[in-house]
């Protein structure tokens, strides 16, 4: 009996060892597939990265090898610019940079409108900044604001019409936009005022609102042993420049209408 307990321990242990052996080859095994399938990944990842710059390599060589694909042509390919003239005796630095120059920066009395046919011209000209301020309430306080606001240049030109109508067109030159666009703004904020206009006046057709505007008295200024004198006034920007026109009628009959157009032919020229 102790054999046949003998044996059956044998077999058990020869019958464990091939087990025993399987077991212990398996996490080999295991292991030997796993590092088998890292090589073939590394090694597929290769190959994309060689196929990638195999193909940029192929296409700049095919791009390099064709013709220049011309651009397209400029909308304005011939565009016109003034010769350049030898300077002599009428060169001046102004004419040297002609395309740099605006309108605004020659001859300001150019830029006036002209007087109506069968007007009479009373003078044209520049004019100066004390003698200005004159025209207003207070000229100390119209002079310090010209002043503060860096007027560059006046010009103006004056006519009558018969013995009636009396025009005067005035255009002030500023340091810069700003300035002009204070005192346009400032003259315009007080031309609704019952001692003035008396109304909101009209737009000048062509430009907003808010930068130039027509009033026409809503009354004439009767006085005793005088004529009904009646007034109208224009103010607009237009850039630097303030285009300030002053009308009176001494029949206290003045046509809106004739003081927008004057207004729009003196916007023209500026």
């Amino acid at each position: 009996m102790e054999h046949d307990q003998t044996i059956p321990e044998q077999r058990k242990e020869e019958d464990s060892t091939p087990e025993q052996g399987i077991a212990d080859a398996t996490p080999n095994v295991s292991g030997a597939r796993r590092r088998r399938g890292g090589r073939t990944l590394l090694l597929i990842a290769g190959a994309v990265v060689l196929g990638v710059l195999a193909g940029t390599v192929t296409g700049y060589a095919i791009q390099y090898d064709r013709e220049p694909t011309p651009l397209a042509p400029l909308a304005q390919a011939d565009l016109a610019y003034p010769k350049a003239l030898a300077p002599d005796a009428t060169t001046t630095h102004q004419t040297i940079n002609a395309n740099r120059w605006h309108a605004s920066d020659g001859d300001l009395t150019k830029l006036l409108v002209e007087a109506p046919s069968g007007a009479k011209k009373q003078g044209s000209g520049y004019g100066s900044l004390d003698f200005l301020a004159l025209e207003f309430k207070e000229p100390d306080n119209a002079l310090r604001d010209f002043s503060s606001a860096r007027t560059r240049r006046i010009a103006s030109v004056s006519w009558t019409v018969g013995d009636a109508t009396f025009v005067t067109v005035t255009v002030l030159q500023f340091a810069d936009r700003g300035g002009a666009d204070d005192y346009q703004q400032e003259q315009s904020g007080y031309m609704s005022d019952e001692d003035h206009a008396g109304n909101d006046g009209v737009p000048i057709p062509g430009i907003g609102s808010d930068l130039g505007r027509v009033w026409v008295d809503s009354k004439a200024d009767e006085k005793p042993g005088y004529l009904p004198m009646r007034g109208a006034r224009a103010v607009a920007r237009r850039g630097d420049l303030v285009m300030d026109i002053h009308f009176a009628n001494n029949r206290g009959k003045i046509a809106e209408g004739d003081v927008v157009d004057l207004a729009k032919r003196q916007l023209e020229r500026l």
